[in-house]
């Protein structure tokens, strides 16, 4: 593979773990689900991000999950394992093992709880990306992890070969524009927020990786299509009518939202585990109010 020509989709989206009624990963669901996202749209998924409840999903869960969907959509649609976490040694196992499930890249979160400093976060994410020849996606969110990856500690990273892109989801069109600016042309910067998709492609990113896709890929990508092909009018009005179902999915921890939802149009994916819960009876409510008045159940 040539790593530098890795093209990941402009829609992707953080595919939810589907569990059945004893909240053990369901194999079979996840294949459904797989397919249903691509059938949807969706020209990759990111399995066992934090969306997938990565922080409750063993390591041979997710060599699992890696698997059955590379099984069943590999080839159709990029399949990129989350593999990072607060822990270097254990990322890059997991990475390795990732590597031999087919995958097509790995996407390496800020490590969140132990705070590291920006010379910490380079180092994790080059001898993490360094053990690995699969393209690397970095994602920074500093409302999870409690830290800021800044532009400047990114564009050391993208100096190392298979480091190809960032979801950036720190909510700051000025740190987005600083990344725009500093980094490689070819350097793919991705919304980490269903809501900011719009605002930056505006400013040269590439697409989304999203939640709100689980739902309305199709509409995502005709947003996102009409901006790229210069029918900015198009877009604007696409992105305020699917705005509502774009912070419809944070009405409470992601994923419950969109787990929630997609039950109720039809697509088996179970509850949360803890310390996730499920929705309550008037978030539930909200859900299919929204769902109703955007057609889709």
């Amino acid at each position: 593979m040539n790593v530098l020509a890795v093209d990941f989709g402009r829609i992707l989206t953080a595919m939810v773990t589907p569990f059945d009624q004893n909240l053990n990963v369901d194999l079979g669901l996840s294949k459904k689900l797989a397919r249903h996202l691509v059938n949807l749209g969706n020209d990759g998924l990111v399995v066992s991000g934090t969306t997938g409840e990565s922080p409750t999903i063993g390591k041979q869960e997710k060599l699992d999950l890696f698997k059955a969907v590379v099984e069943e959509v590999g080839g159709q649609a990029t399949v990129i394992a989350g593999t990072g976490s607060y822990n270097t040694a254990e990322s890059i196992i997991l990475t390795r093992e990732a590597e031999k499930s087919g995958v097509d890249g790995v996407m390496l979160v800020v490590p969140y709880y132990n705070k590291p400093s920006q010379e910490g976060l380079y180092r994790h994410f080059k001898v993490i990306a360094e053990s690995t020849s699969l393209p690397v996606m970095l994602y920074n969110i500093p409302g999870r992890s409690a830290i800021n990856m800044t532009p400047e500690t990114v564009a050391r990273l993208a100096e190392v070969e298979n480091i190809v892109a960032i979801k950036e989801a720190a909510g700051s069109m000025d740190q987005v524009a600083e990344l725009k600016k500093i980094l490689p042309a070819d350097f793919a910067v991705y919304s980490g927020d269903d809501s900011m998709t719009l605002p930056m492609l505006s400013v040269g990113c590439k697409g989304i990786v999203s939640v709100a896709g689980h739902i309305i890929a199709d509409k995502i990508k005709e947003m996102v299509n009409a901006y790229v092909s210069g029918n900015i009018t198009l877009a604007a009005q696409l992105h305020i009518k699917l705005f509502p179902i774009f912070k419809g999915m944070f009405i409470t921890s992601n994923p419950t939202p969109v787990k929630t939802a997609l039950n109720m149009m039809g697509v088996k994916v179970g509850g949360v585990r803890l310390p996730l819960v499920d929705a309550t009876e008037q978030e539930k409510e909200t859900i299919k109010k929204l769902l109703k008045e955007h057609g889709l159940i």
